[in-house]
């Protein structure tokens, strides 16, 4: 399940649970495509609230995507407590132009703060 929200105009936050597969990739994209009609650039916070089950496929996607899409993120958070994600966050970090940071689920609001920072 995908439940979307904005901090502002600019910068739009996902609470992922479930099962992220294609389905909610696909969903996800779209909504971060309909923002970059709006904007040049945009902040993206992205939490896992309870994913249950993950698709290397959807994954490998979303890790694609923000190549793809290299400049048109400013910021990206990502709050997890699975390291492997953190891990996933550190290599779109080295691979493009991303200012990733990756924060555990007790800091959320550390994440919240940063992202939402001019």
């Amino acid at each position: 399940m995908l439940s979307s929200f904005s901090f502002s105009e600019d910068t739009v936050g996902f609470l992922l649970e479930g099962t992220f597969g294609e389905e909610t990739v696909q969903q996800l994209h779209a909504r971060i495509l309909e923002k970059f009609e709006d904007f040049d650039t945009i902040n993206l916070y992205l939490e896992d609230s309870g994913i249950e089950t993950f698709s290397l496929t959807a994954v490998l996607e979303n890790l694609f995507f923000k190549l793809e899409h290299n400049g048109k993120f400013n910021k990206v958070a990502l709050v997890s407590d699975r390291k492997w994600i953190h891990l996933c966050g550190k290599l779109e970090k080295m691979l493009g132009d991303i200012d990733i940071r990756s924060f555990v689920s007790e800091d959320r609001m550390e994440a919240i703060t940063w992202i939402a920072e001019r």
